[in-house]
Formats: C-alpha cells, sequence, structure tokens
C-alpha cells in the first residue's frame, strides 16, 4: 500500500543514452515542482527526462539515513547541514551571511550578495529540494493577496484569483497530504467547498500554543481603524496525522509513507520530533521524493542527477526551445565533467526563484519584458523572545503547530505590510540558539553543575517563548537575481547575484509587529528577553529603530506571471511569453508572495500548469522542429579548475 521505490533498484539515466531520446518534457529541478509535474505528464502517458544538479540518494531510505545522520553529528545544525557540501552543485547557506558593503559583491558563497541588504535565506539542491528541509507549514494564500494592486495599490494583481486556484489547492492538499481542520482554516475570505475535509485530521496544538492561547486569545488590536481580536489557530501542516474518514465523499485518505519500500516503521504518524527540520526522522513529513518515487514507477520517467543546467538552447526562427545542454559531473570532488544535451517537446525550468532566473540570463534570454530576475521576494522574519511565568514545555511537539493569522489581511495593507506570527516549539533556538546557549550561560556565567545545572536547564528553556513575525515582501524591480562571468562555479556556471533591500513598505509591517509583540509580551506576564544586536549581518534601522531580519526561504517573484507580455514574464499557466514550449514553473511567477509560505501554492500552481502542458502536448503532434530529429551531438567532457 505503502511502497515507493524499492531499495536498490537503479535512480539513474544513462546522460548518452538520454541524449537520443526526444522527450515529451525535459525538467530541470527534482523538487516539488518537477516532481508534480513529471508525476502529472509520466501518469498520462508521457516520457519526461528530469535533470537534478544534486545526487539522487534520497529515494532509499539507506540515503534518507545518512542525511540523518549527518545531521545529527553536525556541529552547525542549519538547513543544509544533513545534506554533503559539493563544489559542484553548490548551495547558499545561512551560516553565509555576513555584512556587505553596497557595489563590493560578496562572492564568499555561491549566493554572490550584492546589497545594500544582507539576507540569510537558502535553497536546497538535492533532490526533493526545498522540501527536504522546509518547516511544513501549508497555509493557502487569501483571496485579496491576489488582488493586491486593485484593493490597496501595492504590488500587482495576479492574472488568476483565489476561486481559480482553490480546485488546484484542493489537489496539492491531497498530494501532500494535509493534516488541518476547515473550522481552522476558514478565515479572511478563505473558502473551502461545502463539503470539503482536509486529507487528515488536524495537528493539535501544543501546550505551549495552550499556554499561550489562555491569555492571548480575545485581545484586542487595532490597525487603520479596524478592530480584530487575535486567536491562536492550528496550523495545516503537510505531515501524517490521522487519516479523515470523511475525506474524498467517505472514502477516506491513505497517508503517504516513506519513500522506500521498507515501510512497517518508518514514514506513517507524526511522532512529534522537535528536530524535524530540516529532516523528519520517521518520514512523516511530506517531501518531494514521495511524489518522484510515484513518477519515476511508472517507467516513463528517466533521472539523471548530478547534471547541472548550463544553457537553454533557443531556435532564432521560431523563438522555440530546442535543447538544455547541461553538464554532468561523474564524482562530487572532481570538477570534470561530460556536456551533454537534452531534447524534447516541452521543457521546463523547475529549479526555484532564484536557479530559474539564473539559467535563463546565463543563457542570455532575458525576456522581452525585461523581468527576467526581477521583483525578488522573500519575507522578511522578525523574531521576538520572551520568558514565560509558568512552565509550558517548550521543545514538546514539531518545530510550529500554531500561531496568530488575524492580521494576515486588511485594508491596513494600503500603508503597511501584513504578517502571520508563528509560535514556536523550538524555544529561543532560531534567536539564540537554545538550548546549547541556555546551557554555557548555566555553566559560564552562573557557575551551574550537576542537579542545578539540570534544574536550571529545564527552567530556563520550559518557559522560552519565540514569535517568528513573517512579515510580507512587496515586489520592487531593483531587487533582482543577475548573473556575471565574474562569478563562476567550479562546473564554469554563473553563480546568483543576489541585489536585494527590504522596502519601507515592509519595515513599517516589522516596526508594528515589534511593538505588538511588547504588548502579547505583557499580557502573557512574560519577561521580555528580546534584543537586536547592531553587529547582526541582517540589522536594520527604521525610524531610529534597530531591527534583526531574517530571510524566509519562500524564494518568489523573478519570473513573474501576468495578463500582458510586456509587464510579466509568464502567463497564467507558467508558460513564457517569448518561448512557447517552455515553462518556468514555481514561486518565481508569483505576483505577490502575501503571508503565507509558499510551497502549497507552488504545488498547486503547477499541478495547474501540467494540465495546460498536456493539453499543449495533445495539440502538438509534430516534433518542435527540423533540428529536433537530428543525431544528437556526442557528449564532450570539460574541466574547469579555480
Amino acid at each position: 500500500m505503502y511502497e515507493r521505490f524499492p531499495e536498490g533498484a537503479a535512480q539513474r539515466t544513462d546522460p548518452v543514452a538520454a541524449a537520443e531520446v526526444v522527450y515529451d518534457a525535459v525538467i530541470v529541478g527534482g523538487g516539488i515542482s518537477g516532481a508534480l509535474i513529471a508525476q502529472r505528464l509520466s501518469a498520462a502517458g508521457r516520457k519526461v527526462l528530469m535533470l537534478e544538479a544534486g545526487p539522487a540518494e534520497d529515494l532509499t531510505l539507506r540515503g534518507y539515513e545518512d542525511y540523518l545522520n549527518r545531521f545529527y553529528s553536525a556541529i552547525s545544525k542549519d538547513n543544509q547541514a544533513p545534506y554533503p557540501a559539493l563544489a559542484n552543485a553548490p548551495m547558499p547557506r545561512g551560516t553565509d551571511a555576513r555584512r556587505i558593503t553596497p557595489g563590493a559583491p560578496d562572492a564568499s558563497s555561491y549566493l554572490v550578495q550584492n546589497g545594500p541588504f544582507t539576507t540569510d535565506t537558502t535553497y536546497t539542491r538535492v533532490l526533493g529540494g526545498t522540501t527536504m528541509h522546509w518547516e511544513g507549514k501549508t497555509l493557502r494564500m487569501l483571496p485579496e493577496d491576489f488582488r493586491m494592486r486593485t484593493l490597496y495599490g501595492q504590488g500587482a494583481d495576479w492574472p488568476l484569483t483565489y476561486e481559480d486556484l482553490a480546485p488546484f489547492y484542493n489537489e496539492a492538499e491531497r498530494e501532500i497530504g494535509v493534516s488541518a481542520d476547515v473550522r481552522d482554516q476558514a478565515y479572511l475570505g478563505i473558502t473551502f467547498d461545502d463539503d470539503y475535509v482536509f486529507p487528515m485530521k488536524g495537528i493539535p496544538l501544543s501546550y505551549l500554543d495552550q499556554v499561550v492561547a489562555k491569555d492571548l486569545d480575545g485581545m484586542q488590536v487595532e490597525l487603520d481603524g479596524e478592530r480584530r481580536q487575535l486567536r491562536v489557530r492550528p496550523f495545516p501542516q503537510g505531515r501524517n496525522g490521522i487519516p479523515n474518514p470523511a475525506y474524498d465523499g467517505g472514502k477516506g485518505y491513505v497517508p503517504q509513507g516513506a519513500v522506500s519500500a521498507y515501510q512497517v516503521e518508518v514514514g506513517e504518524r507524526c511522532q512529534g520530533n522537535n528536530n524535524c527540520v530540516p529532516l523528519c526522522p520517521v518520514q512523516a513529513k511530506y517531501n518531494a521524493g514521495k511524489t518522484l518515487a510515484v513518477a519515476l514507477r511508472t517507467g516513463r520517467v528517466d533521472l539523471v542527477a548530478q547534471a547541472v543546467a548550463h544553457k537553454v538552447h533557443v531556435d532564432q526562427d521560431t523563438h522555440r526551445v530546442t535543447e538544455i545542454e547541461y553538464r554532468r559531473y561523474e564524482r562530487p570532488d572532481s570538477p570534470r565533467f561530460t556536456t551533454v544535451r537534452a531534447r524534447g517537446r516541452l521543457f521546463v525550468l523547475a529549479a526555484n526563484a532564484v536557479e530559474n532566473p539564473r539559467l535563463m540570463l546565463a543563457s542570455g534570454l532575458r525576456a522581452s519584458s525585461g523581468l527576467m530576475g526581477r521583483n525578488f521576494m522573500d519575507h522578511a522574519y522578525l523574531l521576538a523572545w520572551g520568558l514565560l511565568r509558568e512552565v509550558a514545555g517548550t521543545f514538546r511537539g514539531t518545530i510550529c503547530t500554531g500561531g496568530i493569522t488575524d492580521l494576515r489581511g486588511g485594508r491596513f495593507r494600503s500603508r503597511q505590510a501584513a504578517f502571520t506570527i508563528d509560535i514556536h516549539n523550538d524555544g529561543w533556538g532560531w534567536a539564540r540558539g537554545a538550548p546549547m546557549t541556555d546551557l554555557i550561560s548555566l555553566v559560564d556565567s552562573d557557575g551551574c553543575y550537576g542537579e542545578s545545572l539540570r534544574q536550571g536547564l529545564v527552567d530556563r528553556v520550559s518557559r522560552q517563548l519565540q514569535m517568528a513575525f513573517m512579515v510580507e515582501v512587496p515586489a520592487t524591480p531593483g531587487n533582482r537575481i543577475t548573473v556575471s562571468p565574474d562569478f563562476v562555479d567550479h562546473l564554469g556556471n554563473m553563480r546568483p547575484v543576489l541585489t536585494y533591500d527590504i522596502p519601507e513598505y515592509t519595515l513599517r509591517g516589522v516596526a508594528f509587529a515589534r511593538q505588538l509583540s511588547k504588548r502579547i509580551f505583557a499580557r502573557l506576564g512574560a519577561e521580555d528577553h528580546t534584543v537586536y544586536n547592531p553587529n547582526f549581518w541582517g540589522y536594520t534601522v527604521h525610524d531610529g529603530e534597530g531591527y534583526e531580519i531574517r530571510g524566509g526561504n519562500h524564494l518568489a517573484g523573478t519570473h513573474v506571471m501576468g495578463r500582458d507580455p510586456s509587464a510579466s514574464v509568464v502567463d497564467a499557466d507558467q508558460r513564457s511569453w517569448d518561448h512557447e514550449n517552455l515553462y518556468l514553473v514555481g514561486g518565481g511567477s508569483m505576483p505577490t508572495v502575501g503571508t503565507s509560505n509558499v510551497t502549497l501554492t507552488v504545488a498547486a500552481l503547477c499541478l495547474r500548469s501540467a494540465r495546460a502542458m498536456l493539453a499543449q502536448l495533445d495539440s502538438e503532434t509534430a516534433p518542435i522542429n527540423v533540428s529536433a530529429n537530428r543525431r544528437p551531438t556526442a557528449p564532450t567532457s570539460g574541466e574547469v579548475t579555480r
């Protein structure tokens, strides 16, 4: 019932053999976008080639456990700690962030930061993509998020409405296996079909959530003349809970287990592990490998791992894409590579909002609108942390089970950014490295040892409360991804250069969030321990007050969709306006980022696009052009040395 991909079965396709085939679709990227599209196309009988920059170890239990063991033994347990450092497919790490000088790009990490703001945003270049380190929250966007320009004069309107995307939200929630209850998620205009239930029942609020809710629920907040009552609400989760017997008209829901055939003890119900970010120890949390394993089992998906896309080739007469040129490295520790070209009828760039425009710009394809790479967005996170009066069971449950969503929308958005508030079950971990920093403080500063140390640590940690304000960032053309021949990786591929700043609109939301955190702590009777360090890499001053701002890893906006080719890069199906057989999919297509984690919306958009791709393939029976039938050029070898 739960079997995914047999342990030990072949996972990789010979790139030379793949070069002989004209595929129905060539997909760049093995994250959730690529996996969903590969699964849908292959299920419809289409032949698909997937190119993945990282290794393909995730689809075996041994490979997954190797990731876990690497994380457990790592000194710095950041989002990328489980994964090997690959010079040939490098990825940004939050630990790389540092203060920079505007106009003097910092090239010390893979993502070249050009300022004026430094961000610690990351993404994972392994099979499964960033679902291999995501938090697992699956909020839908608000209906008003799709009409920000019309309603509030901010950002842009989507070429889609919430109602257009709602059926695909349903489909995405099924694929991910979302645990939630409709009564908790129907607010601020979010609607569901009358008989809709989520695949699995909601994950309950943690004890910490309940302690906060006891004193917080009913708190009044006024913004631009609108009064709101705050309440702690459970978040929808992309992790296995209790299957809902009422799902699918009473047929129920069968949860997805682990990606390997070994299912007895792995990949079933969430066990409440607090270290489920980056990786769930029991694979209860969804990752895109689960979807991809189903696609591979059809026999119609070829996977070439360790294949870094280098160039998109376009026919100058038809403007159609003819090939994706990629560089395949045999060994992670060697700069030697083989150059291969993949041919297809449709081409899908499904990497992310950084790597998609990086590849297009490196290929000289800047979009006729001039917007390729522009309008980069990521949520700005402001943390606030305090010490509660009572033991609250901190470090029990998954990283984040509940929070405050009442300020996600409203007419105040014409003036300042909206936000969601996450209540973190990992104490001050993100803010100050708890519990390790607490242990060091108790030993070095307080001289505790033995029983006093044990009791002191329990008392300190079990009362910690950290709130994470996820503040929206509007699309700004100056926030952008570019490339430069001055910055290349070990394979000679141009690296992404990020120019980024936090808009005033967002900073007004940040300032309001900090003042609200003080009110919340006062209502809870908690000691406010929040202190922002001017030496912190993301330190920003607004109206004389300083704040530490972090990135959310919710990348969006660099190939935005729209109705007008002169003001967007892709249409509502995520198909390029300039190249009729090219789709750029994922968060980069989103005109606004709103106040929800982007994964569910990305999944919904890609499921919608998969239908458009199948319709296009059905309508185009002839090969893409005469040159598509030629014998492929023999793969060539190359070596890049530093």
